[in-house]
């Protein structure tokens, strides 16, 4: 199956899903996605292949990504490869937008992963970023996307340890009983 991982800035998405890869520690039969994206790799954040606008609208015209999308002005695309693994009923884990949802749904058999946290504590962990001034993360707490109707959604409210939201996120993979240390 492919888990669509989704969620607003601060739920703490790249913290858990690390940790999780980290838990599973290449457990066949999972796979964790490094997106395509057209932004220098040193720019930070999330690990990916850093392509420019050329190459990756190139391979995106070869057929060379399953999805892909653009967003805040920069292209983002999961490969073609991902294919592979599902059709040997892998799980391929993806951090998504919620634009290809529908997408995504259409094509394979979709699991949305979204985790999220209560606004002030989406607040806290965003000021703490300090990328952002108050009124920018104002502005994005109050932005609202709603997931297209009949999807198969687990929701990971991460409000807690990032031990809970571990076991939260191992639960919907249904890899809790195959991880050490979690029940």
């Amino acid at each position: 199956m492919l888990v669509a991982v989704v969620g607003p800035s601060g739920a703490g998405k790249d913290t858990l899903m690390e940790a999780v890869r980290m838990r599973l520690g290449g457990r066949p039969g999972f796979r964790f996605v490094r997106r395509a994206i057209t932004r220098p790799a040193d720019a930070g954040g999330e690990a990916h292949e850093a392509l420019d606008r050329a190459a990756f609208l190139a391979r995106r015209d070869a057929g060379g990504f399953a999805l892909w999308w653009e967003a805040h002005g920069l292209f983002y695309g999961i490969s073609r490869d991902i294919e592979a693994d599902l059709a040997a009923e892998g799980t391929v884990i993806a951090n998504l937008s919620r634009t290809v949802l529908a997408e995504a749904n259409a094509a394979y058999r979709l699991l949305v992963l979204e985790i999220t946290a209560p606004p002030e504590v989406l607040a806290a962990r965003l000021a703490a970023r300090g990328r952002e001034d108050a009124a920018m993360v104002a502005a994005r707490l109050a932005r609202q996307a709603p997931l297209p109707a009949g999807l198969r959604v687990a929701r990971v409210m991460n409000d807690g340890t990032v031990e809970a939201g571990v076991a939260q996120v191992l639960a919907a993979l249904g890899a809790s009983d195959q991880a050490p240390g979690v029940g």
